[in-house]
């Protein structure tokens, strides 16, 4: 069972284990064979240079992304790309509707202008990626290969705003693990969704 009392169910696809909410290497506090997490912000505090010589020392980094720095409404693509992510059909916001709060702070990345669909795109490979999610309808977390091959999936199965008869409560983390993950995609048809927390593992 969950922290929140709800099942947890894992998604086997290619021959991958999926754990859908909470895989314990994402959970803050708790990672798992992680020496370093970064947690960074569209400020210039931490760049490439610094993850490689981090990697060249063996050292497994995971970066939370801090979207507090972002601006209401602002289209999000390469405020990150330094450390390695591109983002492609995202926007920041500071949802006013209570049925989507955020997880920590007041900043989320929205699916905009095409609603149902967030897109994320690493410079290199990852072998992890997590975040909290929020949608009105079922979302899958997606991740592809250098060759646009499907290595993994998460589901969330339901909705799971706040104040609704959800059985899911807002803000589940969503995770995946696989490979030589290159791209990512959170997908919720006829719906809307917000994600917090970011994070994505080398």
């Amino acid at each position: 069972m969950g922290k929140w009392g709800v099942m947890i169910k894992e998604v086997t696809f290619q021959s991958n284990t999926v754990t859908t909410f909470e895989d314990p290497k994402f959970l803050r506090g708790n990672y798992i064979g992680i020496e370093k997490e970064i947690v960074d912000s569209a400020s210039p505090s931490q760049n490439q240079t610094d993850i490689d010589e981090q990697q060249a020392r063996g050292v497994p980094n995971c970066i939370c992304l801090n979207l507090e720095d972002l601006k209401c409404f602002e289209a999000v693509e390469r405020q990150y790309e330094r450390l390695g992510v591109i983002f492609q059909n995202s926007i920041a916001i500071q949802p006013s509707n209570p049925a989507f709060p955020t997880h920590s702070g007041m900043t989320v990345l929205m699916g905009s202008p095409k609603s149902g669909f967030l897109e994320a795109t690493f410079l290199r490979p990852v072998c992890g990626v997590s975040a909290f999610v929020t949608s009105s309808q079922r979302l899958v977390l997606c991740a592809y290969d250098r060759h646009n091959q499907l290595l993994a999936q998460a589901v969330l199965p339901a909705a799971n705003l706040a104040n609704s008869d959800s059985a899911l409560p807002p803000n589940t983390l969503l995770s995946l693990t696989a490979n030589d993950i290159h791209r990512i995609t959170f997908s919720a048809f006829d719906g809307q969704f917000i994600i917090d927390d970011f994070s994505f593992c080398f």
